[in-house]
């Protein structure tokens, strides 16, 4: 653990964590906004079938009698299963009967209709377009929306699957300069263990704040296409000053790039007010620090080492608390049409329950610790999802807040789990197990937005699939270790040395253990 008081030398907590996690939350905002994007840009407008009686100048002059628009409607397209016309069917020929002051709905039947043959009309009130609207995912193809959310998150997925081992092999920064996918654990490494959890917040609050970011400028851009060139020209900008972030320490010296490391303290120093300590350190100062962790580091510690007896029950169990929040999430989050009809609102509120939970998390993780509030913040996800699913569809504003809650309670465990897998894990697998948790919470993410098309057998199903999830992860996290005032472990040998510390602290009493923590 010798980093540690390498990392204090040098300051933990100073200009340098301020500026990099200044300089990361900006595209952190950014790409949130990439995650939530089809909330606009594939959002589904009001629509109804052509037809050449309400949309065909020359039809249209031909109707006997001159009716209003209402009353052609009415004579085109039948009534839909709610308010309005159907969206997916319209009359074979029109149906003047049922202008009649008497006429009910027995005045016409299933078999007059078809399916919208020549196309559907779109009310572009709020988007001017959409790509549902561009292509038509409507009907009987609604279900290539959720199919195209499952695409993207699919190449996230691939994402996440090379950048975690990339990360351990050739660095953070040079990954985090081609796909800012590493960001939170690389913070988490410039950082001491008092200051960890509020870096990490600081890091998640960016996502908090990037969906009332995307809300922001998908009320000014209402083309999808624009609002897509909109959102990604800021990464641009990161890329270019990426480059001057430093690399993590703690990773250069137990790969055994010990002289770039010892650079990169030296500049930490000087940054952060202390070049007199940065200057004390020397090489021979570096080696007897980390020299049990380097001799440690030497020992092959590829991605089956997290499948070993030590880490295995660790891996498979973040990977499950992963999986469940982007399962979840994503699955919601993705489909704010179905809580309201200003998603522009909504989004907003997504956003401040998202920052007033991650807040909330500074508290909890500190009094409560790292493995309760995993547990507690999946399982109350999931309850206030199963909650709704009880709620009538008609009670929309109950539906919204419970859904917010819950979403709410999703943006805590988002927290704890990036906090929680970087400490579970030692320096040389971290990045790894990262890229498998956010493999996992990708491949979450895929299934999500599918689990929506279940809703054809009942309305009701794919909100007991979505709060089923978490809460059994939540239940499953109980059997993690608890991390809270430990140090970052560097090697598979520190995580083993940490077991039996508290093993033998707990077979002396709790009133040691409080004591040591303190």
């Amino acid at each position: 653990m010798a980093f540690a008081e390498l990392l204090e030398r040098v300051g933990s907590l100073g200009r340098l964590q301020l500026l990099q996690a200044v300089a990361l939350a900006v595209p952190i905002m950014w790409l949130t906004t990439q995650n939530v994007l089809e909330n606009f840009s594939a959002a589904v407008p009001a629509h109804r079938c052509w037809v050449p009686l309400l949309d065909n100048s020359t039809a249209r002059a031909g109707a006997p009698g001159a009716p209003g628009p209402d009353a052609l409607l009415a004579a085109a397209i039948p009534p839909g299963p709610g308010p309005g016309p159907h969206p997916c069917r319209r009359f074979r020929s029109p149906q003047w009967q049922l202008l009649a002051p008497n006429a009910t709905a027995a005045n016409w039947s299933e078999a007059a209709t078809e399916p919208c043959a020549d196309g559907w009309v779109y009310d572009r009130s709020t988007f001017s377009s959409t790509i549902v609207a561009e292509w038509d995912l409507v009907c009987d193809s609604q279900a290539l929306k959720p199919m195209a959310q499952a695409i993207f998150l699919a190449g996230v997925l691939v994402g996440a699957a090379v950048a975690g081992q990339a990360s351990d092999r050739f660095g953070r920064r040079l990954v985090l300069s081609w796909s800012y996918l590493q960001m939170a654990v690389w913070v988490m490494e410039w950082t001491s263990t008092r200051a960890r959890v509020l870096a990490m917040t600081f890091n998640s609050l960016g996502y908090s704040f990037g969906m009332v970011l995307m809300a922001a400028v998908a009320y000014g851009v209402r083309d999808w296409a624009r609002l897509q060139l909109a959102v990604s020209l800021p990464f641009f900008l990161c890329f270019v000053y990426s480059w001057w972030l430093a690399e993590s320490a703690r990773w250069l010296l137990i790969a055994g790039r010990l002289e770039q490391g010892l650079r990169e303290l030296q500049r930490a120093a000087a940054i952060n007010g202390r070049r007199a300590a940065g200057d004390a350190l020397t090489m021979e100062v570096v080696l007897s620090a980390m020299q049990e962790e380097l001799r440690a580091s030497r020992a092959p510690a590829g991605l089956g080492s997290l499948c070993t007896a030590r880490l295995g029950l660790r891996t498979a169990v973040s990977m499950l608390c992963w999986f469940a929040f982007g399962f979840t999430f994503f699955g919601l989050a993705l489909d704010l049409q179905a809580l309201g009809s200003d998603v522009f609102l909504l989004q907003v509120l997504m956003g401040a329950v998202d920052t007033a939970a991650k807040l909330g998390t500074l508290l909890l993780l500190g009094r409560l610790g790292r493995r309760p509030t995993q547990a507690a913040s999946l399982a109350l996800a999931g309850l206030c999802i199963l909650a709704n699913a009880l709620v009538p569809r008609d009670m929309r504003p109950l539906r919204s807040a419970l859904a917010l809650l819950g979403l709410g309670w999703l943006g805590v465990a988002f927290t704890c789990v990036s906090v929680y897998t970087g400490e579970l894990f030692p320096t040389v697998l971290r990045m790894t197990a990262v890229g498998l948790g956010q493999m996992s919470a990708r491949g979450g993410a895929i299934l999500g937005p599918l689990v929506r098309l279940l809703g054809v057998y009942h309305p009701s199903l794919p909100l007991l699939v979505y709060g089923a999830v978490p809460v059994l992860s939540g239940l499953a996290a109980l059997l993690l270790p608890e991390t809270q005032n430990l140090p970052l472990p560097d090697t598979i040998q520190d995580v083993q040395n940490q077991s039996v510390k508290k093993a033998t602290q707990g077979a002396r009493g709790p009133s040691v253990l409080k004591s040591t923590q303190l």
